[in-house]
């Protein structure tokens, strides 16, 4: 491991706050995290903001194949300087959130390829960057990442609970989730306000959910159904021109046995999948019944 590792400043890296950029030294904990992803020859590897390269460097040792997304351009000499005696590095100075997923691992990774992204993720784009993948792709085999403690409690929560959210639904439907352990936020450099978690998520699930008959539409229903946690399921959905009107949110939620009044955080992913499907022919299955019976 580069000793300057120890301290990003003294290779005058300008430190981004507004890209979440906060650098690990822990080498045990690198090595722990690539453990944990169970990494072999066998496996190609996503890393999303390698930073500095610490992590990547213990990637390279154990896989077949890494495919690192850095959107720091100022950072990209650094990592070809680091790792220019490297051959199964493939760098790419782009935003993660603006790539087709699956163009890029059809034209990096073989076929049947077994892929697991591993990551230090920027904490401030944790959720978008994990929908990306979650809605774009089903050929991953696991993620492990680390991102901010309460975030991880977030994304293995259950419903019913504060935590739980849309990303929760789509962590659940594509994965097992497990927070792996808790890290303290002084193993960075610069020091965060807050401390860390590795979670892992196994794909596919163990026990998996019927795929929903419109899958980007079931993606687009749990997004609008949190869009505002205050308003009821039925009004998230009007709002969002899911449903055209109360009389179809009434029949709709008979079918699915989803109160009228509910909110969307007591609502399981079956349910979701099974509302999302009735929503494909939501013309030909509503019938009109009076507005003012809706409660």
């Amino acid at each position: 491991m580069d000793k300057n590792d120890q301290n990003p400043q003294n290779n005058h890296i300008r430190i981004k706050k507004h890209l979440g950029q906060n650098f690990i030294t822990d080498v045990n904990l690198l090595k722990k995290i690539v453990s944990q992803a169970k990494v072999t020859k066998n496996t190609f590897v996503i890393e999303v903001g390698p930073g500095r390269g610490s992590l990547t460097e213990v990637l390279l040792d154990k896989a077949n194949k890494v495919l690192a997304y850095e959107i720091d351009s100022e950072l990209i000499p650094e990592l070809v300087r680091r790792f220019q005696n490297r051959n199964n590095l493939i760098l790419v100075n782009q935003d993660v959130l603006n790539v087709d997923i699956n163009a890029d691992l059809e034209k990096y990774f073989p076929a049947d390829a077994e892929i697991a992204i591993v990551s230090n993720l920027p904490y401030y784009i944790t959720t978008s960057i994990l929908m990306k993948f979650l809605e774009a792709t089903d050929k991953l085999s696991r993620i492990i990442v680390m991102t901010q403690l309460e975030v991880a409690k977030r994304l293995t929560s259950k419903p019913g609970t504060k935590e739980y959210n849309a990303l929760s639904i789509a962590i659940d439907y594509r994965s097992d989730a497990k927070l792996l352990f808790k890290v303290p936020r002084e193993v960075f450099k610069p020091i965060p306000r807050v401390d860390s978690a590795v979670i892992a998520l196994g794909m596919p699930k163990a026990t998996p959910y019927a795929k929903p008959i419109d899958e980007q539409l079931f993606f687009t229903l749990i997004r609008a159904a949190f869009a505002q946690r205050r308003k009821t399921l039925a009004n998230n959905l009007l709002s969002a021109g899911l449903v055209c009107d109360r009389d179809a949110i009434k029949q709709l939620f008979e079918q699915t046995r989803i109160p009228i009044s509910a909110r969307a955080e007591i609502i399981n992913t079956a349910t979701f999948i099974d509302l999302a499907n009735r929503l494909v022919n939501t013309e030909e299955n509503i019938t009109k019944t009076p507005a003012e019976e809706l409660i």
